[in-house]
């Protein structure tokens, strides 16, 4: 009886895995949590670029279409962390890899949304998916994955509003 406890256990577990790790390092400062992600989702510095991270912290008056300016002080320490933790510099992670190898060099990335990998991964999604009011937009992670503030998006943590776990 024991051993048929065992192993009905094992393939439990074997099969009812939950998410593993993060994909991309969660965000772990508490500067950018208060100056940015207390407006919007806080992005993990390891879904863009350097050059990326460098336009966007330069371009706060107009923050898609928004000023988001903050004294030059936390901009500088906001900015050094997003540098030292950008998709290029983050390559033990899987997604930072990934969105890193998508991208062309010498092209601009102004948001996740325009990078090659996000835009394969997002192209199986009808538009009324990401126009509802639960999404609105693609740049809202939060709203399908659950775990993207863990810095996982997997598959088995999409949840996409009135349509449910995501399937291919």
């Amino acid at each position: 009886m024991r051993i048929l406890i065992v192993v009905c256990l094992a393939f439990i577990m074997l099969y009812a895995k939950g998410p593993k790790g993060p994909e991309v390092r969660p965000v772990d400062n508490d500067l950018y949590k208060k100056e940015c992600a207390s407006c919007h989702f806080g992005y993990q510095p390891g879904l863009m670029s350097s050059k990326s991270w460098i336009w966007i912290m330069q371009n706060l008056e107009n923050h898609y279409g928004s000023d988001a300016s903050i004294d030059e002080q936390s901009s500088k320490d906001i900015l050094a962390y997003l540098l030292s933790n950008a998709s290029e510099k983050a390559l033990m992670y899987k997604r930072s890899v990934k969105l890193t190898k998508s991208m062309q060099n010498g092209v601009l990335y102004k948001s996740i949304t325009e990078i090659p990998y996000h835009i394969k991964k997002h192209k199986k999604l009808e538009k009324w998916m990401i126009n509802q009011k639960e999404v609105k937009t693609l740049s809202n992670c939060s709203a399908c994955h659950k775990y993207a503030d863990k810095g996982m998006y997997g598959k088995k943590g999409i949840d996409v509003p009135n349509y449910g776990q995501w399937r291919e």
